[in-house]
């Protein structure tokens, strides 16, 4: 059954089709989840909600993207809202204090000895307001305008909030191999 006809009947409240929907995107969306929450049961949590929710608006969806797509904004705001939920509050950073900064956004060189679990494990040390854009625009995909309007916050913190957290994590990086 081709995607779009699912979608339709899962707006009719179609329930094989729902469930058949959701075994298409769980595991891939499962991921998602994992890679902000980083406890499998609560990333199990945060991808039912995620479900839910789709499935209650789905009447939402135009088509303008693929569901994928869609879907993955709800489980990625929803794992935010986890994650903002349980830490309170994360530090402000006031606009007023942030300069512009004129580096290159696409350089993301690191030495060669350097592997994948290693970026990953200096991205979770880093704060979370940078440890959660570069998740954002690196992993997932997202531009500035997209963050700052899952994060609510301005395009000029987002883009500030990423060469920090990249400034962050190359230092990182750095000690990790001294």
């Amino acid at each position: 059954m081709f995607q779009i006809e699912l979608v339709e009947q899962c707006k009719a409240n179609n329930r094989k089709a729902q469930m058949q929907l959701y075994r298409q995107y769980c595991e891939g969306m499962f991921t998602v989840a994992l890679r902000f929450v980083k406890d499998p049961a609560d990333a199990e949590d945060v991808l039912q909600e995620s479900f839910i929710k789709a499935f209650q608006r789905i009447d939402q969806f135009k088509g303008e993207v693929t569901f994928g797509a869609w879907l993955k904004k709800i489980v990625v705001n929803r794992s935010i809202d986890f994650l903002k939920s349980n830490r309170k509050r994360f530090a402000p950073l006031e606009e007023k204090h942030m300069a512009a900064i004129a580096v290159d956004e696409e350089d993301w060189t690191v030495e060669d000895e350097v592997d994948v679990e290693e970026i990953k494990s200096a991205v979770e040390q880093l704060p979370d307001k940078y440890g959660l854009v570069l998740k954002l625009y690196l992993m997932e995909g997202y531009d500035h305008a997209e963050i700052s309007e899952i994060l609510d916050i301005s395009e000029t913190a987002s883009r500030t909030r990423l060469l920090r957290g990249k400034t962050q994590l190359q230092e990182r990086l750095k000690k990790q191999k001294l």
